[in-house]
């Protein structure tokens, strides 16, 4: 039997960039995934506080070298991976020099949010999706974790979703707490209009801010994990409204919910989203 393929989207994992709880998650989920069986990838963006030396990043010149437009401009995209030796995990990071060669992440060091968080969003989920076409590599399930992987969901089941490389994937969403206060810029769904869509498909992204960019990926999902507690009352009334799986946050030994979570979607019958 096939292994299952498991694709992990994420803007932070431990060792390598550590905000969150998601940076535990996302560490601790595709190992003991793999543990199980799974065939594992870890995408996420590099940004330019992630220290190169020492986790041992290289590029991989037969990834790189392809660009991402945004708003009519080229951007390049430059591919690294790192292992992570004791898991026999791979992760690979997604680079842009004009858009994650800083040394903070969301904010400058006054604390003001980047002007262009909504295009390095926009890289980040484009970039990751041509980078897993250019693996060759069909994932079974799309797990999207915190709000900068919002895009991929509705990508996948719009301008992707008869491509080879994603159209039998399921797509789970993980919602987290927190995020940012502030908004993305105001032309945000606008500009994250991909080949094969309409506006209509970003329309819920239109107020840019945390909250509607969880709606909107929960919109073009399969399936969606409450990852914490405290979660805005309007997006777990959108959730719950859904009808879609859901996945409580609590986390049980070896990460065993998932599991049975995972193959119990991998077995329905693929949402169709118009």
């Amino acid at each position: 039997m096939a292994k299952t393929k498991l694709l992990i989207v994420t803007h932070e994992m431990s060792p390598f960039l550590e905000l969150t709880k998601i940076s535990e998650i996302t560490r601790q989920l595709p190992q003991a995934m793999q543990e199980k069986g799974f065939e594992i990838r870890i995408l996420m963006p590099k940004f330019g506080n992630i220290n190169e030396r020492r986790n041992r990043l290289h590029e991989v010149i037969r990834l790189s070298g392809m660009n991402i437009i945004i708003d009519d401009n080229d951007n390049p995209l430059i591919i690294k991976v790192a292992s992570i030796p004791a898991a026999r995990m791979q992760v690979y990071f997604l680079d842009n020099e004009e858009y994650f060669q800083r040394k903070q992440v969301f904010a400058d060091a006054s604390g003001k949010f980047f002007d262009d968080n909504d295009e390095r969003t926009i890289f980040f989920c484009k970039g990751a999706l041509e980078t897993v076409k250019k693996l060759g590599w069909a994932p079974d399930i799309v797990h999207c974790h915190g709000w900068m992987s919002s895009l991929v969901p509705a990508y996948i089941k719009t301008t992707y979703k008869n491509d080879p490389t994603f159209k039998n994937s399921r797509v789970v969403y993980s919602i987290y707490e927190g995020g940012f206060t502030e908004k993305l810029n105001a032309n945000f769904s606008k500009k994250a209009i991909m080949a094969n869509m309409t506006e209509d498909d970003t329309k819920a992204f239109e107020a840019a801010d945390v909250n509607s960019l969880h709606i909107g990926a929960v919109s073009h999902s399969d399936a969606v994990v409450l990852a914490d507690e405290n979660l805005d009352a309007a997006v777990l009334k959108y959730v719950k409204d859904s009808n879609k799986p859901i996945l409580a946050y609590n986390l049980t030994e070896n990460f065993e919910n998932f599991y049975t979570f995972y193959e119990e979607i991998s077995n329905e019958e693929l949402v169709s989203v118009a």
